[in-house]
């Protein structure tokens, strides 16, 4: 083989070494950008977990605004609960609701007429418990400007009144209408004697913030898993489907009886 060939070839070998070595070196740069996006990818996607685990369920009335003013006639520990009927009744309906909450309405309607007779005879008191979950879980202020309407109304002897105009009035849940204290006070005239001064003025200052809070918080703490939580003497009765608003009434005119 002459010089010349020799060369030629030498010179093919370095050529095809050289392109082989930009190839490994353009795989491994190739590799490395594919590993660094899926990390990127990763923790990204990590970071939104966090963020959605983080505000689950978070309460953006929940916060605390000056100090907590009970409502009027507020029993229970830290003056929590708004009691309606008799002391003297043997059974006591305890119900954590959301003035924005969609169920709560629809056990209000089914269950409203029962609970109202049961407890103008005596044979039950109802403790009204408030929540906020729906401002956390769709954003806004309605549950809580809403609660605190109400706990205002209860200072003016009005709650049962206007916790029902609440309901039958309940905008959509995505719709945060119950923030408007214009709303609210709009409503209020469609119960006799609460449209006063004070009742306005507690509504639009939020005098009940505070409170309605601690409520929310109780909630929170109490390890409920939604609303509305509906307890007779202690047992949660709105998980039994077998429930209604006669087999209440019974329940409750059989414990009456004694």
């Amino acid at each position: 083989m002459s010089e010349k060939n020799r060369e030629a070839k030498r010179t093919a070998r370095e050529r095809l070494a050289v392109e082989r070595e930009k190839h490994r070196a353009a795989e491994k740069r190739r590799r490395a950008l594919i590993v660094g996006t899926a990390v990127v990818g990763v923790l990204g996607l990590a970071a939104v977990i966090g963020v959605v685990a983080a505000n689950a369920g978070k309460d953006d009335g929940s916060e605390s605004a000056g100090p907590v003013v009970t409502p009027s006639g507020a029993q229970g520990k830290d003056g929590l609960v708004i009691p309606v009927g008799k002391e003297s009744a043997k059974s006591t309906l305890t119900i954590w609701e959301d003035f924005r909450c969609p169920a709560c309405k629809g056990f209000e309607q089914a269950y409203r007429s029962a609970i109202h007779e049961l407890t103008a005879a005596g044979q039950l008191k109802v403790d009204y418990r408030l929540a906020t979950i729906i401002d956390g879980n769709m954003g806004g202020s309605g549950s809580r400007t809403a609660a605190n309407a109400a706990a205002c109304a209860q200072d003016a002897g009005k709650f049962t009144e206007y916790h029902d105009v609440l309901y039958d009035n309940q905008p959509q849940e995505v719709d945060d209408a119950f923030a408007d204290t214009g709303k609210l006070l709009d409503l209020a005239r469609k119960v006799k004697g609460l449209d006063t001064a004070e009742f306005r003025t507690c509504v639009k200052e939020g005098t009940h913030n505070s409170w309605v809070a601690k409520s929310s918080e109780a909630f929170s703490k109490g390890g409920f898993t939604g609303t509305p939580t509906v307890l007779l003497n202690g047992k949660n009765i709105y998980q039994d489907r077998t429930m209604t608003p006669a087999k209440l009434k019974q329940m409750v005119q059989e414990a009456a009886k004694g």
